[in-house]
């Protein structure tokens, strides 16, 4: 590290206002702040200064997707070697997906940090440590065959239109990862959907087809238990192995990154409404997903991925305290009610937390209005 900050240090000035590469200021500053914590003080008032900052806090939950990471790019070759009947050893497979998904995380991080850098030099402020995550986040929760440009242009307008133009890290009001997802969706559908888009040059007798795909059909998942946990099937890269997203949110509420609360409602909010629909399964005999049971809809699919990771975002969820619980249950509802009732959206967690997204701030206030007259009352009661 002593090498990383002389290097750093003879670089600094020419970097600074009035160097040669000024220009490059922002850039600087956040490898700077990457590898060191910024030694700003403040100038008044009393105030506890230790290490943790914000890009600590950002490299916490990066590190709790590594699992997730590492599994998809092994699930990646798997698939692939499975499909056109090939026996591979592990190492093969994880080879064979990491280099699928490689480029995939390049082009997220490349084009979103370089607008993100682009627009804090231009305003003469520091980089923004958000995209440490949606960076990550953003592979994750894309088809391995879905190609670069396409991937570049839904992170160029998700940072610009989603995060940007709100005043950057702190001010969006939708996830910037979710938000990539949605226009990937709804603008490159054929990128997004269908069978063989899940797995990597798959052979053509291979169906591909995601358990959510066979349940809209009208099929059954095909999937024991095991697999689902697991995660041994087609699927977006980061969102099908429970374990690694389990070890992931572990690591989350360890560090205490991670809000338990609307986890815990999320996944509730889900079961319950699997629940509730498999009440009714008796009623629509020909739709599986009714019949399906509540705890396999918070396996399979993007629900666990959605619930520990893209729910639980710091800047658009709750704030208040309850909140927490109703942004959280909501959410995990709203998620199986999409997914089972509406045939066009087999996967109805990015709409679910988008849609809580926008109305987060609304549950905040009134909670904030309930605790007002709460005490308003209890006053009122003392005189």
């Amino acid at each position: 590290m002593k090498l990383i900050r002389n290097i750093l240090d003879t670089i600094k000035p020419h970097v600074q206002k009035g160097g040669k590469f000024q220009a490059f200021h922002s850039m600087y500053d956040a490898v700077d702040t990457l590898f060191f914590v910024p030694n700003h003080v403040t100038t008044s008032g009393s105030h506890i200064r230790d290490g943790v900052d914000m890009k600590r806090s950002m490299f916490v939950v990066v590190i709790a997707m590594v699992p997730a990471l590492l599994f998809g790019m092994w699930n990646v070759g798997y698939m692939h070697f499975t499909s056109i009947n090939i026996s591979a050893d592990l190492f093969e497979s994880f080879w064979y997906g990491f280099l699928k998904v490689l480029p995939l995380i390049l082009v997220s991080y490349g084009v979103g940090l370089g607008i993100e850098i682009a627009f804090a030099q231009s305003r003469g402020h520091e980089v923004n440590e958000g995209f440490f995550v949606s960076g990550m986040l953003i592979p994750l929760i894309v088809p391995v065959s879905t190609p670069l440009w396409i991937v570049a242009i839904a992170v160029a307008f998700a940072v610009i239109f989603g995060k940007e133009v709100f005043g950057g890290t702190g001010m969006n009001i939708v996830n910037p990862a979710l938000l990539t997802r949605a226009i990937l969706f709804f603008a490159y559908p054929s990128a997004m959907s269908g069978d063989k888009v899940w797995i990597a040059e798959k052979a053509d007798a291979f169906s591909g087809a995601t358990p959510l795909a066979e349940l809209t059909a009208g099929h059954a998942s095909g999937l024991s238990p095991l697999e689902m946990i697991i995660g041994a099937y087609p699927g977006s890269i980061g969102e099908t192995s429970f374990i690694a997203i389990a070890i992931g949110a572990a690591i989350l509420l360890f560090t205490g990154v991670g809000n338990w609360k609307i986890m815990a409602s999320f996944f509730a909010g889900g079961a319950i409404m699997g629940l509730i629909l498999n009440g009714f399964a008796g009623s629509f005999p020909n739709n599986s997903y009714l019949a399906l049971p509540a705890w396999e809809h918070l396996l399979i699919g993007g629900f666990a991925f959605g619930g520990v990771f893209m729910i639980t975002d710091p800047v658009t969820a709750a704030q208040t305290e309850t909140g927490k619980w109703i942004y959280g249950f909501l959410g995990g509802l709203i998620a199986i009610l999409v997914r089972v009732l509406n045939p066009a959206y087999p996967e109805g967690v990015m709409l679910a937390i988008l849609f809580m997204n926008i109305f987060s701030p609304t549950i905040d206030y009134y909670v904030v209005e309930s605790n007002i007259k709460k005490r308003m009352k209890r006053a009122k009661l003392a005189v």
